[in-house]
């Protein structure tokens, strides 16, 4: 890891961190961010020092408030900038003064109001500083493990009622990092992850990208023993050239999902006016993406369903999927959607057929099973079915990815059946992704229990299949980056931890 990228470590672990704009008034950011790192440090999460700077203040939840980050009687690594963006360039050369090497400046009013003067002079008391600028205009750095916490959300809110209900929730540890350029995406994406109870490494949030960039972010993410997947939001990409060598390099190690948004003219506009994004042409973007092993996701849902799918299963050695069902109307959407996905849902092959058919006379599964690809054990379907249907797909090798229609409803089938298939699953290194449809008790809790056992469940069978086309794509991409056994190796070692 060389200086450049080990200087950006300070945004996620620093040794000591000041917010500036720190106050007592509750509906304040500065107020919230400051609190944010007083509690994770009262809670022994968060190991560096805490300072609050504020003019008007002698304390904060009994820290002492110095007047300026100059009057800071200790060293700064990490400076959080929560003042009205006029002021920002006195705080800049106040951090230039005491050698601060990190910035956030959380503050809105620059370049995506057109304010771009101040913005470049913000720029260039940063640069000559040798400092690294988060921002302006973002949320900053959330860490699941270092306790920093720059989000200036609430975590709970109160409602007319008096009752106080989670608004703004922090993720749990996981091995996902979200990297985007819109902060209130962002925070949709936490929300969305802590719901579905699937826990992140890192969050960041660029806003302008005055100086650091996704490119750099991607490149300090490859060295990340902590993150396994990248989600990546981008209104538009800087240094192309460089994103393009950064990001093939990222990819042969980490995959990485990329939502792009501005695809439309008008899109592109509210880009623009959102956060200075000039966002090119769509075209463009999906050529960029496919040259360097990003997995480009067309809306939202996909994005995140293609991060979990990455995270919890290996990547898949060729498009052939095999599809095991107990209703037949979900197996025939889940065919379709695997077709328009460039999946290959053939006929089993003639070995893999006559094992079905002698599992049919022996009374192991119904005798008006179908068998050919969807193999449907109907209704009458039980969890030993499942396991010994499941058991014959991993053994057959055309069979590159298994989707697994588990639907809850019918009598026969048990809770078991969850673990019996994850067992099965264990033993080979094949991808295979749940589903069950519903959003009662039983949905719920089938999925979750999937997802627990590292077998990524979705609510219908298109989003399980395209789950499993983002496991396809990218071990299509390792084999053509000569790299499919070696990440297969490492993903083998980080299953067994």
């Amino acid at each position: 890891m060389d200086s450049a990228i080990r200087q950006l470590h300070g945004f996620f672990s620093p040794r000591s961190v000041a917010i500036v704009g720190a106050t007592k008034k509750i509906n304040k950011a500065g107020h919230v961010i400051f609190k944010n790192f007083v509690e994770n440090k009262r809670r022994g999460v968060f190991k560096g020092e805490v300072f609050a700077v504020n003019p008007n203040e002698k304390s904060i939840f009994e820290v002492p408030s110095y007047p300026s980050l100059k009057d800071i009687p200790a060293n700064v690594e990490l400076a959080v900038i929560v003042v009205p963006a006029s002021v920002v360039p006195i705080v800049m050369k106040d951090a230039a003064a005491k050698k601060v090497k990190d910035v956030v400046i959380i503050s809105s009013g620059f370049g995506e109001i057109g304010n771009h003067e101040l913005e470049r002079q913000v720029i260039s008391i940063a640069k000559k500083a040798g400092i690294r600028l988060l921002g302006p205009n973002c949320l900053g750095v959330y860490d699941t493990r270092t306790g920093v916490d720059m989000l200036f959300l609430p975590e709970t809110k109160i409602l007319t009622t008096g009752d106080e209900v989670v608004a703004t929730p922090r993720p749990i540890p996981g091995d996902i990092a979200i990297v985007t350029q819109s902060g209130a995406f962002g925070v949709s994406a936490l929300d969305y992850l802590t719901g579905r109870q699937i826990g992140i490494s890192k969050f960041v949030s660029f806003g302008n990208k005055s100086d650091v960039s996704e490119t750099e972010m991607l490149g300090y993410l490859l060295h990340d023993e902590e993150t396994k997947v990248i989600l990546l939001y981008v209104e538009d990409i800087k240094s192309g050239r460089e994103f393009l060598k950064t990001a093939a390099q990222v990819t042969m190690k980490k995959p990485i999902v990329a939502l792009k948004a501005g695809r439309t003219e008008a899109g592109a506009r509210a880009a623009a006016s959102h956060t200075g994004a000039i966002a090119g042409q769509d075209k463009i973007y999906d050529t960029v993406f496919e040259q360097t092993g990003i997995i480009r996701a067309r809306d939202m849902e996909e994005f995140f369903d293609a991060g979990k799918a990455l995270a919890m299963q290996p990547p898949a050695a060729g498009n052939s999927v095999g599809i095991i069902t107990d209703a037949g109307g979900p197996g025939i959407l889940a065919v379709d959607e695997c077709e328009l996905k460039g999946l290959v849902v053939k006929r089993f092959s003639d070995q893999t057929i006559r094992r079905f058919e002698k599992m049919k006379e022996e009374g192991k599964i119904p005798k008006f099973a179908t068998n050919l690809n969807p193999v449907d054990i109907t209704g009458s379907g039980t969890s030993e079915m499942f396991e010994l249907v499941t058991e014959v797909l991993y053994e057959d090798p055309e069979i590159c990815g298994i989707i697994m229609l588990g639907l809850h409803h019918t009598p026969a089938l048990q809770e078991d059946y969850i673990d019996r298939v994850a067992r099965v699953a264990n033993k080979y290194d094949k991808p295979i992704v749940a589903c069950d449809i519903g959003e009662t008790e039983m949905a719920l809790h089938t999925r979750s229990r999937f997802d627990r056992l590292g077998i990524p469940a979705y609510s219908s069978p298109e989003d399980a299949a395209r789950a499993m086309s983002a496991l396809v794509k990218y071990g299509q991409y390792l084999q053509r980056a000569g790299c499919f056994a070696e990440y297969m190796r490492e993903f083998a070692k980080s299953k067994h931890k």
